[in-house]
């Protein structure tokens, strides 16, 4: 099977899984215990907290370990919707992942005023520019990278307004992480992120949070995180992630041109001008801005539904998505690309391929035939 779904879940890294067994073994303590044992279970969080610190730029005490990017997003959302004034509003991006739409129309409902995107799925920074101008949001929530189009969004200038406005703001990295350099992300108030989106083990991920003030939990019960996060840490999975992050951000370096592109960006462009040859019809999302170089959303020519096309697919041996992992399976078309101003009909011919750091050319150019082969199979049927 080629599995071009790794924006759903990656498979485990090598040095992951050979850190989750060492640490397994060797750490086996609680790390709130008094013992020994404890104490050393203690000094390795501490240890990679500040590993992660210097790859986000951040200070140490910032990082809380969680279980996910959900659970973190959720965490943030929690904290300012227990903070905020009564008639705060907070501004979130309507291409945010589904846990955070979701946890923002729960706790703030018709406080929840959501950021419009151009054409291309990119923040509409003209709106933004103009809205604070008018009036001050408690919070600011955008997304690095979008998890179904690829779209980077422009964090650092989003970033840069709430700085001159005093806003507080809130960026969920967890499509960014290990496949873009993480440096930077730090400077942010609030960044979420997770291990299995890069190669590490599911069930754990982090936020980073202001060093000033505290935060209001989302999970009690126990002293952990410094209060801030009730539970025992996962030490093993900490462990396992941080091995993949740093695996991850030496290949960014070795794949860096000195045009300041990555090498992996020439075959998705190579599998996309396959694709708009071999499939006349067939749209690429957010063509002409800048992409997560694994990730292409495209509309495919009208035959049959998306959810057709997958199971057609998966017969000839490849793993692809019609969109978020969260909302796959579903009736509705996706939010995003709605958001983007496509209607129902054409996000209904939405398919996702992302692929991962070994992903071959040659297996790009499998898929573009296997997607040939599976419209000829509609076509004629």
């Amino acid at each position: 099977m080629m599995y071009f779904d790794h924006n759903a879940t990656t498979p485990l890294l090598p040095e992951a899984r050979q850190a989750w067994l060492e640490a397994a073994d060797k750490f086996v303590g609680n790390p709130s215990s008094p013992h020994r044992l404890g104490a050393r279970a203690a000094a390795v969080l501490t240890q990679a907290r500040e590993e992660l610190a210097g790859f986000l730029g951040c200070d140490a005490f910032d990082l809380i370990w969680t279980s996910s990017a959900t659970e973190s997003n959720n965490m943030v959302l929690h904290h300012f919707a227990r903070t905020l004034p009564a008639e705060a509003e907070v501004w979130v991006s309507a291409i945010e992942h589904h846990c955070e739409l979701a946890a923002a129309q729960h706790y703030f409902a018709n406080r929840c005023r959501f950021i419009p995107v151009t054409r291309a799925g990119t923040v509409d920074l003209d709106w933004l520019q103009m809205s604070v101008k008018k009036s001050r949001p408690g919070l600011v929530a955008i997304m690095a990278a979008n998890n179904e189009t690829g779209v980077l969004q422009p964090w650092r200038e989003v970033l840069a307004l709430c700085r001159e406005r005093t806003v507080p703001f809130f960026c969920d990295a967890a499509q960014w992480i290990g496949k873009l350099p993480a440096r930077g992300l730090g400077e942010c108030d609030f960044v979420t992120g997770c291990a299995h989106k890069f190669g590490g083990p599911k069930g754990v991920g982090f936020a980073k949070v202001p060093s000033q003030g505290r935060v209001t939990p989302l999970l009690f019960g126990g002293p952990q995180e410094e209060g801030r996060r009730a539970g025992t840490e996962n030490v093993a999975g900490v462990l396992a992630m941080m091995a993949a992050l740093m695996a991850r951000e030496r290949a960014l370096e070795n794949a860096r041109m000195e045009d300041g592109g990555l090498k992996m960006d020439g075959l998705r462009l190579a599998f996309e001008e396959q694709l708009l040859k071999a499939l006349p019809g067939t749209e690429i999302v957010g063509a002409g801005v800048p992409r997560l170089w694994n990730t292409v959303m495209a509309l495919m020519p009208e035959a049959d539904c998306q959810q057709r096309w997958v199971v057609k697919l998966d017969k000839l041996g490849f793993a692809v998505s019609t969109g978020s992992a969260c909302a796959s399976g579903k009736e509705e078309a996706s939010h995003v690309l709605a958001a983007m101003g496509d209607t129902p009909a054409q996000g209904s011919r939405a398919l996702r391929f992302s692929s991962s750091w070994k992903t071959t050319a040659q297996e790009w150019t499998a898929l573009a035939e296997a997607l040939t082969e599976v419209y000829r199979r509609m076509r004629a049927a």
